[in-house]
Formats: C-alpha cells, sequence, structure tokens
C-alpha cells in the first residue's frame, strides 16, 4: 500500500511538470507569433496558435492555462487585454471538445469557424461595450469604412470587420497547428496529454461507453456541473452587483465633486456685483465678454461638462446671466427669462430663499438626463445674486457603468470556465470515472460459467481504483464483496451440481426399482431416455417448435424421462408380470392403464413439496399423456393432435420403438427395419407425423443406442424374426381377444401388457 502511495505521488508530480512544460511552451508560442504579426504589420492577432496547440495536445485544462496566461502577460503593453482573457480560455474549450479523438480532416472547417465566432463576434461586442465603435483594435479601420460604405448600422459594421479579421487569423492559427500536430510524434502527444486518472486508464472507446450509463433522473456529473455553477454563478452576481452598485455611486460622487469645483471656478470668475448690470446691459457691460470667453474655456476643456449656466432664479423664471452654446442646443441670450427647468422647479422655494441645493438628477425632455450641481452666488451684502450652474450627462455615465459591467463580465466568464473545467476534470477523474467503471463492471458481469465469474471478477480487481477516500472504500469493498460473493457461488453451484448429481442417481435407482419389478423390459427407462434426446436434438436441428425447444427445455425432458413410467409402482406384480402368452381381462387392462393417472398423482405431490419444480412438470406430463394418440383413441383423457404435451408426443414414440426392438420372455426383438416400418405407419395415426419425421431422420443416432443396448442373443434372435415377422408379439394384444393377432401395428405394447 505504500508503495502504491509513493508510485501515485510520482505520477502526480510528474503531471505537474508535464502541465507546466506545456503551458509555458504554450504562452511562449502566443507571445512569439503576437510580436512577430506587430513587427511585420500583419492584420492579425496569432496570439491563439499556443492555445488551440496546448488544448489539442494536452486537453481543456492546458489550454485554459495558457490562455489566461497570454493574456495576462500581454496586459504589460496593453491593459486591456486582460477583458480578452474569456475569448481565449472559450478557444481552448472549443479546441478541446474537437480534438477529443484527434482532428478529423472534414473538422477544420466548422473548427477556424467556430473560433471565428468566439474571437470575432462575442470579441467585437465586448469590444462594443469597452470601447463603443472603432475604438481599438485592428479592424477599426475596416469597420469604419464598412460604416461608411456598406453598413449604416455602426454595430453590424464593427461584427463584420472583426469577424472577417479573424476568419483570417483563425484558418492561419488551425492550419499551423494542424501542421504541427502531423509533425509531433504520437509518443510524444500521448505523454503530453494531461489527464487525472485515479485508476487504470481507459481508452476513448470505453470512455464513451461508460459514458452512456443511464441514470432514472439526472446524473451525478450533471449535479456537480449545475452544483458549481450555480455557487459560482450566486458569488459573482452578488459581487458583480455589489461592485457595480458602488462604483456607479463612485462615479456619479466623482462627478459630483467635479462638478462643485467647476461650479466654484464659475462662481470665482463672476462678480457678484456686476450681476445686475451683465442682465441690464448684457453682452455691452464691462468685462462680460472677458468672463464668458473664460467660463466657455472651461467648458470646453472637458467633455464631461454637458450644461454650464449662470442663472439669477426669481418667481417670474430664471434669467440668464451666462450660457453656454453646445452643438445639439444654443445657448439662452444673457437678459432673457426662461421656463425653470424641472429640477430647479422642484426646488424652487429654495432657490429663491438663496439656499444650498442637493445636486439633482432630472431627465428634461429639453436638457436629457442629466446631474445637475448648484452654487449660490452672495454679493457683499449676503444677498444671493445667481447661482452657478452645471450639468453632467448621465449618458456619459451610464457609458462607463456598462463598460465596468462588460470588464466585471468578461473577467468573470473567464474564471468561472476555467473553475467549472477544473471542477468537472477533477469530478470526472475523482468520481464519475470511478463510479460509472464500477457500475459497468457489475452490468458486464458474466454469470453463465466459472471461467466468465472469474474473469469478470478480475476485470473488476484490475481497475485499481485509488482515489484515496470514500470512493476508494467503496470500490475495495465492492471488490472483495464480489470476489467472496463469486466464491460462494462457485462452492454452491459446485454442491448443486454434487446434488443434482445425486438427485438423478437416485431417480435412476427409483426407475430401476419400478423397472425391476416388471420381468421384461430390461434397460427401457435408459434407453426411453436416449431416445427423447435424439428426437427433441433432432426437431431442434429441423427448426421444428421453435418456441418450445430450447437446450433448458430438452434437458428438462432427458431428465424427467426416466420417471414416465412411475405409476407402475401401483400396478400389482401378477398385472404387470403377465406369465405369458395369455391375455390380460379387462379388469386387468383397466388396472395396467391406472398407471398414467397414479404417475401423475405421484409426480404432483413430490412438485408441491419442491420450490423449484423444473424437469418435474415435464414429467408429470410424459407420466400422465405418454399413451394419448395422436388421433385421439389413446388414454387417460383421449386427447389428440397438439393437444398432447410434446414431451408426451416424443416418449410415446420412443416408449413404442424400444418395446418393439427389445427382446421379451414371449417374443424375439423386432429388426430395426421392422420396429421402424410400425412407427412410421402409426405416423398421424398413433404418432405426431413431425416427431416420427425427425426419428426416421436420426437413423444413425438410433442405431448406435440400439447397439448399445443390444443383448447377447439379440443377433440369434433376429435372425430368427426374419422369418416370423407377421408374427404379432403379446405385447402388440389389444384388448382381450381368442382370435390370433394380425399384422403388427404401431400400438405401445404396455398398453395390453407390462
Amino acid at each position: 500500500m505504500t508503495e502504491s502511495i509513493a508510485n501515485q505521488k510520482k505520477i502526480d508530480a510528474k503531471r505537474m511538470i508535464e502541465l507546466l512544460v506545456l503551458s509555458i511552451l504554450g504562452v511562449l508560442i502566443n507571445m512569439g507569433l503576437s510580436i512577430l504579426s506587430a513587427d511585420q504589420g500583419l492584420p492579425f492577432y496569432m496570439d491563439t496558435v499556443g492555445t488551440v496547440l496546448a488544448a489539442a495536445v494536452g486537453g481543456t485544462l492546458p489550454g485554459i492555462l495558457v490562455g489566461l496566461l497570454t493574456n495576462i502577460f500581454k496586459t504589460i503593453t496593453d491593459p486591456s487585454s486582460i477583458y480578452y482573457g474569456t475569448l481565449n480560455v472559450m478557444i481552448a474549450v472549443a479546441t478541446a471538445r474537437f480534438a477529443r479523438d484527434g482532428i478529423k480532416l472534414k473538422q477544420i472547417v466548422p473548427m477556424i469557424f467556430t473560433l471565428a465566432a468566439i474571437g470575432g463576434l462575442l470579441g467585437s461586442v465586448l469590444t462594443w461595450f469597452l470601447f463603443g465603435f472603432a475604438g481599438e483594435g485592428m479592424s477599426a479601420d475596416l469597420a469604419t469604412w464598412i460604416h461608411a460604405h456598406v453598413m449604416p448600422s455602426k454595430f453590424i459594421s464593427q461584427l463584420a470587420a472583426d469577424f472577417i479579421i479573424d476568419l483570417g487569423d483563425k484558418t492561419i492559427t488551425v492550419m499551423v497547428a494542424v501542421i504541427a500536430l502531423l509533425i509531433i510524434p504520437k509518443s510524444v502527444i500521448q505523454k503530453l496529454l494531461i489527464h487525472g486518472w485515479q485508476q487504470k486508464p481507459l481508452d476513448f472507446k470505453e470512455l464513451r461507453i461508460i459514458n452512456k450509463t443511464k441514470v432514472r433522473s439526472m446524473s451525478l456529473r450533471s449535479k456537480i456541473i449545475f452544483l458549481v455553477a450555480l455557487a459560482i454563478t450566486a458569488i459573482a452576481v452578488v459581487a458583480i452587483g455589489i461592485g457595480y452598485y458602488l462604483f456607479r455611486e463612485t462615479t456619479i460622487a466623482d462627478h459630483t465633486e467635479f462638478a462643485r469645483g467647476i461650479v466654484k471656478y464659475q462662481k470665482d470668475c463672476i462678480d457678484p456685483e456686476m450681476v445686475d448690470t451683465y442682465l441690464a446691459l448684457g453682452e455691452a457691460a464691462p468685462g462680460y465678454t472677458y468672463v464668458a470667453e473664460q467660463l466657455r474655456m472651461t467648458f470646453i476643456s472637458s467633455e464631461n461638462i454637458h450644461f454650464m449656466y449662470v442663472y439669477q432664479i426669481k418667481p417670474d423664471g430664471c434669467h440668464v446671466v451666462f450660457d453656454m452654446d453646445t452643438e445639439e442646443v444654443k445657448a439662452d441670450p444673457v437678459g432673457s427669462v426662461i421656463r425653470p427647468p424641472e429640477d430647479i422647479e422642484k426646488h424652487l422655494n429654495e432657490f429663491l430663499s438663496g439656499q444650498e441645493v442637493e445636486p439633482t438628477v432630472s431627465n428634461d425632455e429639453r436638457y436629457g438626463w442629466v446631474l445637475s450641481v448648484y452654487e449660490p452666488i452672495f454679493d457683499v451684502g449676503g444677498r444671493c445674486v445667481a447661482y452657478s450652474c452645471v450639468d453632467i450627462s448621465m449618458n456619459q455615465l451610464n457609458e462607463l457603468t456598462h463598460a465596468y459591467l462588460a470588464k466585471q463580465i468578461s473577467l468573470f466568464l473567464g474564471v468561472f470556465i476555467m473553475v467549472l473545467c477544473l471542477s468537472v476534470w477533477l469530478a470526472d477523474y475523482n468520481i464519475i470515472y470511478p463510479l460509472n467503471t464500477m457500475s459497468h463492471g457489475a452490468s458486464a458481469f458474466a454469470y453463465t460459467s466459472t471461467d466468465e465469474r472469474n474473469a469478470s471478477v478480475e476485470r473488476i480487481k484490475s481497475l485499481e481504483i485509488r482515489t484515496g477516500d470514500e470512493i476508494e472504500n467503496l470500490y475495495c469493498a465492492y471488490a472483495q464483496t464480489t470476489e467472496e460473493t463469486m466464491r460462494y457461488l462457485s462452492e454452491s453451484r459446485r454442491k448443486s451440481k454434487q446434488i443434482e448429481k445425486m438427485q438423478g442417481g437416485l431417480l435412476m435407482v427409483l426407475a430401476d426399482i419400478i423397472e425391476s419389478r416388471d420381468k421384461c423390459t430390461g434397460d427401457h427407462i435408459r434407453k426411453t431416455a436416449a431416445y427423447t434426446k435424439i428426437i427433441l436434438e433432432k426437431l431442434r436441428e429441423q427448426g421444428e417448435f421453435p418456441e418450445v425447444l430450447t437446450k433448458e427445455y430438452i434437458s428438462n425432458v432427458v431428465r424427467a424421462a426416466p420417471l414416465h413410467d412411475i405409476g407402475k409402482i401401483n400396478v400389482p406384480d401378477n398385472i404387470l408380470n403377465d406369465p405369458g402368452p395369455g391375455r390380460l381381462t379387462d379388469e386387468q387392462f383397466e388396472i395396467m392403464k391406472s398407471h398414467a393417472q397414479a404417475g401423475y398423482d405421484i409426480i404432483s405431490k413430490a412438485i408441491t413439496n419442491m420450490e423449484d419444480s423444473g424437469y418435474l412438470e415435464e414429467a408429470r406430463q410424459m407420466a400422465h399423456y405418454h399413451h394419448e394418440k395422436w388421433d385421439g383413441s389413446g388414454y387417460p383423457e383421449k386427447l389428440k393432435g397438439e393437444e398432447i404435451p410434446l414431451s408426451a408426443r416424443v416418449m410415446a414414440v420412443a416408449d413404442v420403438f424400444d418395446a418393439l426392438m427389445s427382446k421379451r420372455s414371449y417374443k424375439p426383438p423386432f429388426t430395426y427395419e421392422k420396429a421402424m416400418s410400425i412407427i412410421t405407419e402409426g405416423a398421424g395415426k398413433h404418432f405426431d407425423p413431425r416427431i416420427v419425421s425427425a426419428f426416421t431422420a436420426a437413423e444413425k443416432q438410433v442405431r448406435e443406442i440400439c447397439d448399445e443396448f443390444t443383448e447377447g442373443d439379440l443377433t440369434r434372435a433376429m435372425e430368427a424374426q426374419k422369418g416370423s415377422d407377421s408374427e404379432k408379439p403379446e405385447e402388440e394384444i389389444e384388448k382381450p381377444k381368442t382370435e390370433e393377432p394380425e399384422t403388427p401395428k404401431a400400438e405401445n405394447p404396455e398398453d395390453k401388457k407390462a
């Protein structure tokens, strides 16, 4: 165990070194090609080649790391690069997805367009929020040209320009990456592939199989992704929301302080004692033009100032002292009286009394959405003669807050994708793959044979899951339990086979005991069982009764065959062993026939005492119905055709054939040909024609059984039989008659005699 832990630590250290080496190489490639492209004046960024290579060779994590580090290092010369790190992360994820099983030729074009859509379209949207139209990047000139000559929409023009530039950039990037992958030996690529196996590594095909594991509702992997994404998003939304609010409030406060400085400066430029003169004489007043020019220079010095003016506020309206022209609104002439703007009208009493008024935000139809700051101007007597006013545009404030929000979201997405991918990567190798591998091993467990069971146990033990946590404990317990269960099962199977063998032996002993009471039947039970097996296998070979003739069914019937005459245990010896050519009386014959029902009753009682009746069901059918005939003239139920169970129809042929071929004290055995001709003649009357056809088709196997059980004087008996084929044996005697028997018929001799 200690050695295994030490080896695992060495493997982990090696993986970290490989990850660092691959990441450093990727960053150097990105930075080097980016600098080279800029020095040569190429209209391409060339800063994602290393990202694509790292993701294609090492997987998602190295690609993400290279993408983020590249943009961090680029901030040294271009601070805005940090906000585009998200795009590099997305490019790494997309590349790793395309390169899961190697980049195929048919994937190159879709891959180029996908990466261009990320870098060009998403990057263009980000640029729009950060810098506005044509505000940054090498596509600015192209965007301006498209807007001037093709597309009236500034946003669409910039989107098109960025996509066109990035399409060329990503085409070069993908082609360079593909060529590099072709040049780099596959052995090197395999070594650089970053993985976190905590078990025996799986190849791509095995991964696809275990990843298809079905679950009832939501997979554990999906739950982990959902929970991690939800947690990160919740934290990010709160953090970004708080940051956005604080930034907005801080920006408003900064603008307010800026506006206060402007109004104070404007106030300082104006002589309070001259305000009434300015209103009376206008621009002709002494010093008015000089003051107006000073205020105008202040106004144009900052684009943040939307309006700048000085009003004397009276009940009849706002008397204009100074007002600055803008591109949208022409200045009101000095001395004119205008309607108070909305924000002044709301605080008119305060203005009329010369009080300090807090900054206000208003959205006036005439002046737009502005932040207004006011400063009263007092003369030497303490009278408020005017107000110095500055309006800061809130539209610009919105642009600033939107740009801030875009930066925050961009940074968040980069970190979000990295953390999510890292979480999924760790979850896959430490939780999902081990659990799915165990699950697949359990579902694919083979129980059919000892070798397959042992092989399945070895496959589970070979997984070598070593996560070092509860999952490893679960695996160890699972492997140990499986091994012990299979050992117990093997032992149970061994004992079951012993019991089954013993049971079969007991049945044969029981059948032999019953048979030993009949002095004429010899090896009847063994031969009928052999004939039954031959017939069933031939029927299956011929495609007959495909839904019935399974291996299990054939096995059950063959095992049950020796019990077909078990009911004879109830037949008295004097009837079972009639002394010779004498005939059974009607009463004796009825007793003989009762053995079919007796056999059914005996086996039925046995079935009620057994959980798994198995072959006894077939034994009961054969014992009860093996004297039924195809034409319905048999006993005990006079069933006909397929009303008779298949096993009983098969036994009928085997039973009669053995009686014909066997030597009795009152007759020699029939020849094979004669016995088979009697069976054939009985097809459609006594026997099922399909069973007769199968039996006659299995001549070779049937003869082998006949030869195997031939008695010592069989040859002499057959020679004697050649001249007396027309003589009917006593076993062919029907109900008691005084006449001599006619030509032998396909009737079971046991129907008349034991």
